[in-house]
């Protein structure tokens, strides 16, 4: 194979896209779709060696201005944000510190329709947006001790307080959220459960 590159004769073009990813292309086809010329050309080793010289960033165009922009406009972090090193035990001491807004998380449509289907089955995901990343938690629900009689789910009205068990890095929780059926999100919080 080696023999053969030494023998390839062919014409090569420097291309580039929009992202100013760099890549060769025989010189005689038409560029593919997204790349344009450089405006250099010559044998395939030539072209490679002049692509080693000019592409010194291989990150994509939009990763970079990305980076530069997180590090030039740093976000400051939010309480719920404050982690000791990013600690995995760390999310649920957080989480049943306080109370923390929560949303429903409904599929394919968030809904007050699709809300009645989770409760029936007795398992629903709840997002905890302010979380690094936002946390989803799927929760069993316990039947006795959520509470549905303040809501009026044919006018989409009223609050519901659902609570349900789960482990979360390997720890026994209830999860315990209020939620308004007019914005389908509310409030919540976990509770270890010890013993």
């Amino acid at each position: 194979m080696q023999h053969d590159e030494q023998e390839d004769k062919t014409l090569y073009k420097v291309v580039v896209n929009h992202e100013e990813q760099y890549s060769i292309w025989p010189a005689d086809r038409e560029n593919p779709l997204g790349w344009k010329d450089v405006g250099y050309s010559g044998l395939k080793a030539e072209c490679l060696a002049h692509i080693e010289t000019i592409w010194q960033d291989m990150r994509p165009l939009s990763l970079r201005r990305q980076m530069e922009d997180a590090a030039q406009n740093p976000q400051p972090p939010t309480e719920a944000l404050l982690t000791e090193a990013g600690s995995e035990d760390d999310l649920v001491e957080r989480l049943a510190n306080g109370s923390h807004p929560i949303e429903l998380g409904l599929r394919p449509e968030k809904t007050v329709a699709a809300l009645q289907v989770c409760l029936d089955r007795g398992f629903v995901h709840l997002h905890f947006p302010q979380t690094q990343g936002g946390t989803e938690l799927g929760i069993k629900l316990d039947q006795n001790e959520s509470d549905l009689s303040q809501a009026d789910f044919e006018s989409q009205t009223g609050k519901v307080r659902l609570i349900g068990g789960l482990t979360l890095n390997y720890t026994k929780v209830r999860c315990i959220a209020d939620i308004d059926l007019a914005t389908l999100s509310g409030q919540g919080h976990l509770e270890i459960i010890t013993g």
